[in-house]
């Protein structure tokens, strides 16, 4: 099969023919039917942080069962299905408490040491990362990495579903879990964050600032649902905040990741207002607080992880949210490219000139979904579920 192969840090992704494995047991044989460009991958095919090369990359998936391997019960041949970086054994306390996110014993997910790789190629393993490796024509998976979606909805829009759609919305929906009339600034506007502005429409926020160094990307917020924004190069984020805002946010989403976001959104909290870190910008953020005013002001920092997502649940929920337009997928999908275009796409990514870039095998757009655009529709659309 083709796979775009990354054989050392930086050297860039290389189409070439390889092997994939039968499925054993609790493995799925996915047939890939597009994968989206994340940055998280292309941080790890480009930094040395001892990843194991060769290696196959790509964690946003989305395509169609082939085949299932012994012990299976989830799934079936023909089931269409979204990959996700969470990774769970099913049987441990954290997993059977709904918390699977929470999870210790991942590697019940990898094939035992010992056995044949999942991927080769002339004999010689090729590592799938992060236990996905979509970037290929074909995926072989732990059931419990695959959530199974509606057949309805274009495999360009299901695999946003597995990380930027349950990091982004899970932030605001599952980890903070924001109120009605609340207040909400997300600070940086790329595909994740625009998921987590629509989520807190959703969620019935009186107030959604979007924050972030483009005013073409803020503009888009807008169209997500931001009611107001701020652009961080041209004025001071926390004074501007703070002009329109005079007590402050209940909540601040960083998905930058930077230590200078982090320490301006502590300066954004209300009282009792918390920060969620979601955006990994680097190995060291460090954070300096005043320990007596943050106790005093009852606020809280929390990391945010996959949204706080169980998978099996979760998926399909924002998968119906999608189907009922009450999730922009449709606008987050800049353009569908080609496997063979993964280099270049790349590039536009890094260059911060589209929303999200897809590879599908299928070079056509799916027609856009309809987008509920009031907040009144979305929540009362939300109300039925």
């Amino acid at each position: 099969m083709k796979a775009a192969v990354v054989h050392a840090p930086g050297a860039g992704f290389s189409i070439e023919d390889i092997t994939v494995g039968e499925p054993q047991a609790n493995e799925v044989l996915v047939k890939v039917k597009a994968v989206g460009l994340c940055l998280s991958d292309l941080t790890m095919a480009s930094a040395d942080l001892g990843f194991p090369m060769p290696a196959v990359f790509g964690h946003e998936v989305a395509g169609v069962v082939e085949r299932v391997g012994p012990g299976v019960r989830s799934l079936h041949e023909g089931d269409h299905v979204v990959g996700a970086l969470i990774r769970y054994c099913g049987d441990c306390p954290r997993c059977l408490s709904g918390r699977s996110y929470y999870c210790r014993n991942t590697q019940r997910t990898e094939r035992p040491a010992g056995d044949p790789p999942r991927l080769s190629s002339d004999r010689e393993p090729v590592n799938q990362a992060f236990g996905l490796g979509g970037f290929a024509e074909k995926a072989l998976v732990h059931e419990n990495q695959l959530a199974r979606i509606p057949q309805d909805l274009p495999f360009e829009q299901a695999a946003l579903l597995g990380c930027g759609v349950i990091t982004g919305a899970g932030a605001v929906l599952n980890t903070a879990q924001v109120g009605r009339g609340e207040s909400v600034v997300i600070v940086g506007t790329g595909g994740v964050g625009l998921n987590a502005i629509s989520s807190s429409v959703l969620a019935g926020a009186s107030e959604i600032v979007a924050i972030d160094v483009s005013d073409e990307k803020l503009a888009h917020a807008r169209t997500f649902g931001a009611t107001h924004t701020i652009n961080g190069s041209e004025e001071d984020p926390v004074t501007a905040l703070r002009q329109h805002l005079p007590e402050g946010a209940d909540y601040v989403f960083d998905f930058v990741g930077s230590q200078q976001v982090a320490q301006q959104g502590l300066e954004m909290l209300s009282y009792g207002g918390g920060l969620y870190l979601v955006g990994i910008g680097g190995k060291d953020v460090p954070i300096t607080l005043d320990a007596m005013t943050f106790m005093r002001n009852r606020n809280r920092i929390e990391s945010v992880y996959m949204g706080s997502a169980n998978l099996k649940v979760d998926v399909p929920f924002f998968a119906g949210l999608a189907s009922r337009g009450l999730l922009h997928l449709n606008e987050l999908v800049t353009e569908t490219i080609g496997l063979d275009e993964i280099n270049e796409g790349y590039q536009r990514v890094r260059d911060g000139k589209v929303a999200r870039l897809v590879i599908t095998m299928e070079s056509a757009m799916s027609e856009p979904t309809p987008i509920l655009t009031s907040p009144e529709e979305s929540l009362a659309a939300h109300a039925e579920q």
